[in-house]
């Protein structure tokens, strides 16, 4: 019980982010829908037209929508002074995926007012206005707030999703305990997410009701009731930003596995003691990191150098570790003005794994032998490896052909190995998982995977902070393997279940920090 009190302390910042976000997108859609639904209500090819848009962008996920946004907003920086990560591409996606209910039940409610309802309206020689305020309005509204109502669910839903794009919202508790096990964050998230949707519901039914009925008392009575909930779910955001004084809290990302929550509380520990007030961003993925801290709306975080190698600089050689980390060093400054403060010490690397004895029972010991026998077995990975470049040069080099391949989270794709749904997965070379699961690490002799050292990346905003570098510069090179192998096991096995943070703080206590 004591984990799940912790884990509801966290709600109520997550909470105020979410509730602004949600209503913020939801006012966005209406301001758009309401003058579209009555303009296709009087136009039927516009109406064909608007819909067909509106459902066209529901057969989009809304993971996949989110996610278009970051980099179509980074090329339009010049354009539109927005950050590119955050609260910008999750406002414009969900106001994307509330419009279909708000068009479709405005233009059903004002195409359902009885014809003779309108000619009477013309008859006593109301203008087009007042006929759209006094009658069609009235008529019209409880079905189009029947559509704002759904709306306001799947805006509420959706906007758990926002943590990929750098949002912080109740998903940040779901994404988080979902990769370390913990699964009193994600009832805690969970759990938040559907009372704000069920309690939104609630209000504008009453709404919705109120109007039906003709009670103005209702209708009024329950939006004043609505927006003062509303208003008091946001309190935490007021009384940071009045703590705050204005002052931008530097962004340290991570992505979405435990040692990079790990490594980005590690970082923020340093940072706050000298000074520096931290915010998080975790849970993105690869391809949005990079630009974030290009953009400036990261600060700081850890990539790997296997990472940048293969999918910024489209580099497909496999250099030593040395020479990579110099080009790499000299790449991101040169061309993003991103500068690399150093490698952490340690090396974080897709390595094929599988359970030591089935690999002794098949004679697996190297990615070669693992080819051979590959079109009888099923690969798992995590989210990422198979549409990535490495997974192209290891099918290249040692042509793998393997009879499944899935794709699973970080956690669940070590499960799956355990319970036996896939027989070989890419595992990470700095995972404690390895060694708990007894995980034989399969060689590879050509050469196909290049190397994976952590290192620090900083924005170009601080490429120059000699405070900010200087804070930063005692974690270069002090970051053993077995160290933050043991960090993460720290957080991964259920027996030893810790915090990210509480991990940091370990890992610092060890490596002397």
């Amino acid at each position: 019980m004591s984990a799940f009190a912790d884990a509801l302390s966290r709600v109520p910042p997550l909470l105020a982010a979410h509730v602004l976000l949600s209503v913020a997108a939801l006012a966005l859609a209406v301001a758009i829908a309401l003058p579209l639904a009555v303009w296709s209500a009087r136009r039927p090819r516009v109406a064909r037209v608007a819909l067909g848009f509106a459902s066209l962008v529901q057969t989009i996920p809304s993971l996949a929508l989110l996610a278009l946004f970051f980099p179509l907003l980074l090329s339009l920086q010049w354009l539109l002074p927005v950050s590119p990560l955050g609260f910008a591409p999750a406002l414009f996606a969900l106001t994307l995926y509330a419009l279909l209910p708000l068009l479709r039940n405005g233009v059903a409610g004002l195409n359902g007012i009885d014809r003779g309802v309108g000619e009477a309206a013309d008859a006593v020689g109301m203008t087009t206005w007042q006929k759209l305020a006094l009658v069609e309005a009235p008529l019209a509204g409880p079905v189009a707030i029947a559509g704002l109502r759904t709306a306001a669910t799947w805006t509420i839903g959706a906007a758990t999703l926002s943590t990929t794009v750098g949002q912080a919202s109740l998903g940040d508790l779901i994404f988080a305990g979902l990769q370390t096990q913990s699964w009193s964050l994600v009832l805690a998230g969970c759990l938040g997410a559907a009372v704000l949707a069920l309690s939104v519901d609630a209000g504008i039914g009453l709404v919705e009701r109120g109007l039906a009925t003709r009670r103005r008392r209702l209708w009024l009575g329950a939006s004043v009731a609505l927006a003062a909930g509303l208003a008091l779910a946001t309190m935490p955001l007021w009384r940071q930003a009045l703590r705050s004084g204005g002052e931008r809290p530097v962004v340290v990302g991570a992505k979405n596995f435990a040692e990079q929550y790990i490594l980005a509380r590690l970082i923020g520990d340093r940072l706050e003691r000298a000074g520096y007030r931290v915010e998080y961003r975790d849970g993105l993925g690869s391809a949005v990191i990079f630009g974030a801290v290009a953009s400036g709306a990261v600060d700081v975080y850890v990539d790997y150098a296997g990472t940048i190698w293969t999918n910024e600089m489209r580099r497909t050689d496999v250099p030593d570790r040395l020479a990579m980390l110099r080009a790499i060093g000299d790449w991101t400054m040169r061309t993003k003005g991103v500068r690399m403060v150093g490698a952490l010490g340690f090396e974080n690397a897709y390595a094929f794994a599988m359970k030591e004895g089935e690999a002794q029972r098949l004679g697996i010991a190297t990615l070669s032998d693992l080819a051979a026998r590959s079109p009888t077995l099923r690969l798992g990975s995590d989210l990422e490896f198979l549409e990535r470049p490495e997974w192209a040069a290891v099918r290249r080099a040692y042509r793998m052909r393997f009879a499944a391949a899935t794709p699973y989270s970080p956690t669940f794709m070590y499960q799956a190995l355990a319970s036996g749904r896939v027989d070989v997965i890419s595992a990470f070379s700095s995972d404690g998982r390895i060694a708990a699961d007894r995980l034989r690490v399969l060689s590879d002799p050509e050469r196909a995977i290049p190397g994976y050292d952590a290192m620090l990346l900083v924005a170009p905003a601080r490429a120059r902070d000699a405070r900010f570098l200087r804070a930063l510069a005692p974690l270069v090179g002090r970051v053993p393997v077995a160290a933050m192998r043991a960090a993460n096991y720290r957080v991964d096995r259920a027996e030893a279940k810790e915090t990210p943070k509480q991990a940091a703080r370990w890992l610092a206590a060890r490596v002397g920090l």
